[in-house]
């Protein structure tokens, strides 16, 4: 047997558990409760199986046992993960209209960024009348030290977070990228300050972006709102009033998702 072999039954494996692990996941959700046995039996599995897998779902707080022996029920992890899953779709939701909003008044592409990781992952989007032909940014991964939007969220970040963040090498996209820590960190204590963040050809050349914070009920910044457009467009003074226009769409989505309504 090759060492090819030995690697796709690794994966073959490891996928298997990943599998079985969701289905006991999906007993319990939908039995309310199970033990052991029951979930063995469910799964096609032996005990010694079925055990391993709930050690492995406790360990991460996914499921609780009742008692020593006793039934398991889905843990308080799994309301960890739904509440990060609610927040994203909740912002999806409420920030369409808010998104057409900011692009109509400004006249550029509008999009809503959230955190993904090390990087701002574009949501939404809403195509401005000035646009000939907008760039789709749905879906893409943008780099926080090179956007808007990033750094809008990189500011956010609890400070051993985001430290950790600039102490790793940025990537230079253009000659106008900032990469150096310390003119980071600057910038991210300018944008806590201002409320909104600038980036000018930081990230393709003739490109530039505002973007300002969008906030869930308790405050904590769960996103980023923003307009993108060619230099000629969104250069000088209106820049300016581009990031009034932000603030105002970031204001407006963030009393929807319940912050200072």
């Amino acid at each position: 047997m090759t060492d090819g072999d030995d690697g796709r039954r690794g994966v073959a494996g490891s996928l298997q558990s990943v599998d079985r692990a969701v289905s006991v996941l999906e007993v319990l959700a939908r039995n309310g409760g199970a033990g052991v046995t029951e979930i063995a039996d469910e799964l096609g599995v032996h005990k010694s199986t079925a055990s391993r897998l709930l050690w492995a779902l406790e360990s991460r707080g996914l499921v609780d046992q009742e008692k020593e022996r006793g039934k398991y029920y889905l843990g308080a992890g799994i309301l960890r993960l739904a509440g990060a899953a609610a927040i994203r779709l909740d912002i999806s939701q409420e920030s369409a209209p808010v998104c057409r909003w900011l692009a109509d008044e400004s006249g550029e592409t509008a999009n809503v960024a959230v955190l993904d990781g090390d990087a701002a992952v574009n949501i939404m989007q809403a195509r401005g009348t000035a646009e000939v032909a907008a760039y789709n940014w749905l879906g893409r991964r943008t780099p926080l030290h090179a956007t808007a939007s990033g750094k809008v969220l990189l500011a956010a970040l609890p400070t051993p977070v985001r430290e950790s963040l600039l102490a790793q090498e940025q990537e230079r996209f253009t000659e106008r990228t900032v990469t150096a820590a310390a003119a980071l960190r600057a910038e991210a204590d300018a944008v806590a300050a201002d409320g909104f963040a600038v980036t000018q050809q930081e990230l393709e050349d003739g490109l530039n972006a505002v973007a300002a914070p969008v906030r869930r009920y308790d405050g904590t910044v769960i996103g980023a709102i923003g307009v993108s457009g060619p230099v000629y467009r969104m250069g000088g003074d209106r820049l300016s009033a581009l990031a009034e226009s932000c603030m105002a769409a970031a204001a407006e989505l963030s009393r929807r998702l319940g912050y200072g309504s």
